[in-house]
């Protein structure tokens, strides 16, 4: 008989410098839209996790993570951080670039941290349900904000009169107030960005209620999270959840059953569209029908505009790019409106561009920020990176995949190639996709098989 311990870690197995894990992953999402303490919360986590280790020596790391969880997590990160320090030796500020790039590492021990906070079946129970019930809260609260028209905005206003008697100013006002067209709940109008997070992780919410109620709690998480990803007003959120039901559908109800609830889906959006409901960003993705070019970009937000400004940025510098959040630096020579009316003489009668004022800031599609920021060197790191992630999940067994689907799929349509994104290498967006890469290689490289 075999009586050799099993080196699977298990919570009350875990060190106790470790058992904090999960609770300090769950408060830096809880408060993302607190964003100066959801920082404060990673450096520090990244901080004590790091200091943890240099103290162990970083032996007993087999207690912590499977080899493999450290060899994925690890080499993943480098795939995100190396574009970052090679585009930054000739960037537009390289001193300030290579300052940032250098800060940068910190999310490699956040990312362990993360890693080790669901390597066990405790451990992920605690942080995958944990992240359900704060999207679920951040959606009902938005039913809340898109019910009452924008006039009720309950956890946002808790936030802001929290942070004018601590700084004895608003959260968000001025400027940034002009021309918002969107709810967008515990976030607020200064950082638009609600109805992507609710797109992107909804697989841990919907996943988590086909598993506890069956076809009829996916049912209800899907109308719940749908109608406040609508509110929200975002169609890269919008593409994003209509990719997360259609593999979690296919998953819980089969072909034939998803099939019939998509033309549900088709009829309702249509309803929606000449309801009071309905909002500009519905109203504008119409004029993608129109064909013509200036439609469309009108359509897009002026998307196009920035896509060619992209693909000059490519042209003129292809190894390494213009560096990491230098698209704004680049955006004058590249501005195609600009190169057009100057051609014709006219450089005082620039259009402006649909977004308002200001020059583009990133590339808004994934694919395009790479090579535009980091060149091809960045796009071979990347797709290094896709690669190797793609491997471990093509040789995990069964149970693995499972325990991981809800970060895997959370991960992929975050990614999705074919939508425009939020900026990757922004302190926000950045900090977000590197969560959820530990998260699926934390998870799915775990030791136990639960």
């Amino acid at each position: 008989m075999n009586t050799a311990p099993s080196t699977a870690p298990d919570d009350s197995r875990l060190p106790t410098g470790w058992r904090w894990a999960p609770a300090w992953v769950l408060a830096y999402v809880a408060f993302w839209p607190a964003s100066r303490v959801s920082e404060a919360i990673l450096s520090l986590g990244a901080i004590a996790a790091l200091l943890i280790l240099i103290k162990a020596r970083f032996r007993g790391g087999a207690r912590l993570l499977s080899h493999p969880a450290w060899a994925l997590t690890t080499a993943l990160f480098f795939a995100y951080w190396l574009p970052q320090l090679v585009s930054a030796l000739d960037a537009f500020d390289s001193t300030a670039a290579i300052r940032k790039t250098l800060a940068g590492l910190r999310y490699l021990p956040f990312l362990w941290l993360v890693a080790i906070a669901v390597a066990t079946a405790n451990g992920r129970r605690k942080v995958f349900s944990g992240i359900a019930i704060i999207i679920g809260i951040w959606s009902l609260d938005l039913w809340m904000q898109g019910l009452s028209e924008g006039r009720v905005n309950f956890l946002y206003g808790m936030l802001d009169g929290l942070y004018q008697m601590i700084r004895g100013q608003p959260m968000c006002a001025g400027e940034a107030l002009r021309g918002f067209d969107r709810h967008n709940g515990v976030f607020g109008p200064c950082n638009p960005v609600l109805g992507v997070v609710l797109a992107s992780f909804s697989p841990f919410v919907l996943l988590a209620a086909a598993r506890r109620m069956g076809t009829v709690g996916w049912g209800m998480a899907a109308v719940i999270i749908g109608m406040a990803v609508f509110w929200a007003g975002s169609r890269a959120s919008w593409l994003s959840y209509a990719l997360v039901l259609l593999f979690t559908g296919w998953q819980v109800l089969g072909w034939k059953k998803l099939l019939g609830c998509a033309v549900v889906g088709v009829v309702a959006g249509a309803l929606l569209l000449v309801s009071p409901l309905s909002n500009q960003r519905l109203e504008r993705t119409v004029l993608l029908l129109q064909g013509d070019a200036a439609g469309v970009d009108t359509a897009l937000s002026g998307r196009m505009r920035i896509w060619g400004a992209a693909r000059c940025m490519v042209e003129a510098h292809p190894i390494n790019g213009v560096g990491v959040r230098g698209f704004r630096h680049a955006w004058d020579d590249c501005d195609p409106a600009r190169q057009e009316a100057c051609a014709d003489g006219d450089c005082a009668s620039i259009p402006a561009p649909e977004w308002g004022e200001g020059p583009a800031l990133h590339a808004h599609q994934l694919l395009l920020e790479i090579l535009s920021e980091t060149g091809f060197i960045g796009l071979v790191l990347w797709l290094a990176g896709a690669a190797l992630a793609w491997r471990a999940w093509r040789f995990a067994d069964a149970p693995a995949r499972e325990r991981a689907r809800p970060a895997m799929l959370a991960l992929a349509v975050s990614v999705f190639p074919l939508n425009t994104h939020l900026a990757f290498y922004s302190s926000f967006w950045g900090a977000v996709f590197l969560l959820l890469v530990a998260l699926y290689a934390g998870s799915l490289l775990s030791w136990d098989k639960k």
